[in-house]
Formats: C-alpha cells, structure tokens, sequence
C-alpha cells in the first residue's frame, strides 16, 4: 500500500501504485506527470533525494544510473535495485531509467564508450549497461528506459556510424520486447542522432519498430536549441514515438541546460501541448534536466514544480 503524500502547503496529494510499464491510452493519468532527474540531485543520498520529490510533490524521479545513486556495475545491484521499488512505491513514485551519467563507465571520457566506439569490445560494456538498465526497470515498474547514440567518433564515417548504431540496438530491442520496457533514444546536440529527423532515419534502419520497442526520448529544450519548429509543434509532432520527456528552459543555438525563466522557451504553449499529449494517453513523465546544477538541487527541485505546476494548473480544463 502506498502511503499518503501532501504538498509543501499540506495539501493532500493523489496517491496510487506505480504505473509501470503500461502504456495503453487508458492508463493515461488526467494530468500531466512531472519528475525530477537525480543527476540534478547528485549531492544528496539517493533515499534523500526520493523524499524530496515526493515532499514537493512530484509524480516520480528520472533515475541516472551512477555511482553516487544507484551504481549498475555494483554486485549488490539487485538487493539495491528491490530495496529502490519498495522506497518509490511507499512514496507513490512511478520512475524512468536514465543512462546518460558522465563518467559510469570510463572515468576519462565522457559519455564513453558509446554504441559507435570503433572497439567491439567498448560497445559492448555500453550494450551491457543498457541490459542493465533495461532489468533494472524492469524491476522498478519504469516507463521506459532512455538512451543516447553518442558523439561521431574521430577517423569513423556517418554511414559506418549508423550501421554500428543499429547493429548494437538490434538485439537490444529484443530486450526491451522481452522486459516490456521501451528503449527510449534521446536525440542529443552534437552526438550522431542529434534531431527528431535522425530519429526517425534511425526508425528507418531498423524496420520501423513498435514504439513500445524502440521509442523516443524527447528533451524540450533540446528543440528549442536546434529544431526548426517550436518545442510545443514538436511535441506534438513526434507524440506517437514519445515514450520519455525531460525539460528545462535553453536558448536557440546553445546547448546549455537552463533553470526555468533563464532561457527563451515559450512555456504557456508548450505545457498545453503536454496537457494535450497527457489527455491522449501518454502515461510517462515529464522530467526537469538540470545535471550541471547539483549545488542547488533542493531548491531547484522546488522552484521547479511550483513553476510548471502553476502553469499546468492555468492549462487545467474549467469544471
């Protein structure tokens, strides 16, 4: 049974089971559902972090895999991992696994390696940690798990890159069929899936899976950075393949992941198209992304909510 949440004001909050991982349009929640990633958190134990959220009343936690929270390549990782479902589901917090930690698997690059390392054998730790992953949400009851190509590497051609690419997600689908967990590819400024169009080349390559197989992570400040159509016609433009959301504000052209009101989003229009995609049936989170700002965690986590809830409230059809 999960216990009972209230808001900063004391205001009961809805509590339930985790949705897990299903994704009929009927398992849509009447609002929209709004996390925070741990990677914005990484000052805090990870029990602490999880109590925060719920305190300020979030819906749930994208959850990075890392050393700091919840380490993937620790041998205790299972007893972690069922220890992490019993926590989220006595706060009522439902989860998304998140993969894009820094340093998890080189501590000297970042990111590395990725699907396009040239070295099998680096592919393969990557491939791994995403079988990781994909159990680890498995047993978390996550929507989905989110991931990334990665950056071209030097003296590798765009073709070679794609055809490593979709030669390390194949048997990874096959995964996520099995765990009934979507893969969740992220288009990234500056990595070789940068855009939804690469996305979509990508959905090509592989014959078109189901997107409940190989879906799409779409980060809204990432379109306001490089796409050529606002955040909220993206969202509604890509909302089939949409299986993970993150946001945060950005300016155009640069990659830098801002607090809310510090960049050039325009939220009204963006958060109606997440109302809109929510009344439709999707089901997932939406989850602020604000890694490069750990020292100010808990009061972002809290500037945060009241930020998008306020405007989601605005957004909230008239009884």
């Amino acid at each position: 049974m999960t216990g009972t949440r209230t808001s900063p004001d004391g205001t009961p909050l809805p509590t339930g089971p985790r949705p897990g991982h299903d994704s009929s349009p009927t398992a849509g929640p009447a609002r929209p559902r709004l996390g925070y990633g741990t990677n914005g958190l990484t000052d805090l134990r990870l029990d602490d972090a999880l109590a925060l959220l719920a305190d300020l009343g979030y819906d749930g936690v994208g959850l990075t895999l890392d050393h700091m929270h919840l380490d993937p390549l620790a041998a205790d990782l299972p007893a972690r991992t069922a220890r992490i479902a019993r926590r989220l589901d006595a706060l009522g917090l439902t989860a998304t696994v998140e993969t894009g930690a820094r340093y998890v698997l080189d501590p000297r690059r970042k990111h590395g390696p990725s699907l396009l390392d040239p070295d099998p054998d680096a592919r393969a730790a990557r491939t791994r940690l995403l079988r990781t992953a994909l159990r680890v949400a498995e047993e978390l009851g996550a929507h989905a798990v989110h991931c990334f190509s990665g950056t071209l590497p030097e003296d590798t051609d765009v073709p070679t890159a794609w055809q490593r690419l979709t030669a390390e997600l194949a048997p990874l689908l096959e995964a996520a069929a099995t765990a009934r967990v979507p893969l969740a590819v992220e288009p990234e400024p500056g990595h070789l899936l940068a855009t939804l169009d690469d996305f979509h080349h990508l959905r090509g390559l592989l014959d078109h899976p189901d997107p409940a197989v190989l879906g799409l992570t779409l980060d809204l400040g990432h379109c306001q950075c490089l796409e050529p159509l606002p955040p909220a016609d993206c969202l509604r433009a890509a909302a089939p393949w949409i299986r993970h959301l993150q946001i945060e504000d950005m300016r155009r052209g640069v990659h830098e992941h801002l607090p809310f009101g510090d960049g050039e989003i325009d939220f009204p229009p963006l958060l109606a198209a997440l109302t809109e995609l929510t009344a439709a049936g999707y089901p997932g989170l939406t989850v602020v992304e604000l890694p490069r700002h750990s020292h100010a965690g808990p009061e972002l986590a809290r500037e945060s909510h009241h930020f998008l809830s306020s405007l989601l409230r605005q957004e909230a059809p008239a009884c």
